[in-house]
């Protein structure tokens, strides 16, 4: 008799049965509901797994507690709780040691590299394919180490459509949802500075707001 599977969201009082060959479990944590459900169809697509789809690091650790590890998480980089690369640590060790990656479409291949050497099982970008993403879910999955050789050749401190180093490490923390006074924290400088540059980049991006500058950065991939 065939097993079968759902995928399930546990944050969500609605699911989805899903009649599938089970080949591995899989714990996708991410705090945006699309990537989440993308991910979750790749995957259901190939019938390659049991999905389990949470929305921050508490909630990973907690349905690993309850369900017993993982074949593979993946841990969005900048969802509550993470901590930088603390959570990923604290998921290793709740996942009894399996493997662990990190799935990020805003981290730089500095970040990669460390999460790498910290032992994370792979970095994943967001920007891969459905074929290429379920192909590195199944490297890492089974014990292999994934790593985006071209995502990993990109320059870290790189500058684009005219802008400034510090310009596009602003334009960063736009795109992460962050606010004048956190992306002043993390670089380090006054919020009134942070004002400055987010005029000057929707002067640049031709934005009208932060929010607009934001999206064209995302649409052009400039960060």
């Amino acid at each position: 008799m065939q097993n079968v599977v759902s995928f399930r969201t546990i944050d969500s009082s609605n699911k989805t049965e899903v009649t599938k060959p089970v080949h591995m479990r899989i714990l996708i944590a991410d705090d945006h509901d699309l990537v989440r459900d993308t991910i979750g169809m790749f995957l259901e697509a190939e019938g390659m797994a049991e999905i389990v789809a949470v929305e921050n690091l508490d909630a990973a650790i907690e349905a690993t507690d309850k369900t017993g590890s993982f074949d593979l998480v993946l841990l969005d980089f900048n969802m509550p709780g993470m901590d930088g690369l603390a959570g990923l640590a604290r998921m290793k060790e709740a996942n009894d040691g399996r493997p662990v990656a990190i799935l990020s479409g805003t981290a730089t291949p500095q970040v990669a590299r460390d999460a790498i050497d910290a032992g994370a099982a792979g970095f994943v970008p967001k920007t891969l394919g459905a074929k290429s993403m379920v192909s590195a879910i199944r490297f890492m999955a089974a014990g292999e180490t994934y790593v985006p050789y071209d995502f990993m050749q990109q320059a870290d401190a790189k500058t684009v459509a005219n802008l400034t180093e510090r310009e596009t490490d602003v334009l960063r923390g736009l795109c992460e949802g962050k606010s004048n006074k956190e992306i002043a924290r993390d670089l380090d400088l006054q919020e009134v500075t942070i004002k400055l540059h987010v005029k000057t980049l929707c002067r640049k991006l031709d934005a009208k707001n932060r929010t607009q500058a934001a999206m064209i950065a995302r649409d052009r991939q400039l960060v």
